[in-house]
């Protein structure tokens, strides 16, 4: 299995912002934090924001902030917002499918468990609870701007 970049950076937009509350972040700020593509860190918060996990502040003094207690957003529903789809194999998109064996296969449906496994176990978890999990300190890596990628 395998998210997306937009899937992973969703997630890491949340941390930032849960690991300081109430604060304001530019997506510059978290790009550089992360060492990330401030262009891909817009799309992700346009899409945490149309589904209501972040609010976005215009102006010199805005920026980004959480828009719902991180109790409230839970991973599961983050991840499927941000993932186009769950075709782990060909067969799971009926308009693309050429894998002659389909009809006869039990192959999907053994993944089509595990993709759901993997979904439920996300179901599971809040961001409040990724903060839980997370070691002390992880307010003070997110200040420390990573060197960029190439």
């Amino acid at each position: 299995m395998y998210l997306t970049l937009h899937a992973d950076y969703s997630l890491r937009v949340l941390m930032y912002l849960a690991a300081r509350p109430g604060r304001p972040s530019s997506t510059q700020e978290m790009a550089d934090a992360y060492g990330i593509s401030k262009h891909h860190l817009v799309r992700v918060v346009q899409t945490l924001a149309q589904q209501g996990d972040v609010e976005v502040r215009p102006g010199r003094a805005g920026g980004v902030l959480l828009a719902r207690a991180p109790g409230d957003i839970q991973l599961g529903r983050v991840v499927r917002a941000a993932e186009p789809d769950f075709h782990l194999v060909e067969c799971f998109d009926r308009e693309r499918n050429t894998c002659p064996i389909a009809p006869a296969c039990g192959l999907k449906g053994v993944l089509a468990e595990a993709r759901d496994a993997f979904l439920a176990t996300l179901d599971r978890y809040s961001l409040e609870d990724l903060l839980r999990r997370s070691k002390p300190g992880l307010s003070d890596l997110l200040l420390t701007p990573s060197a960029p990628r190439e």
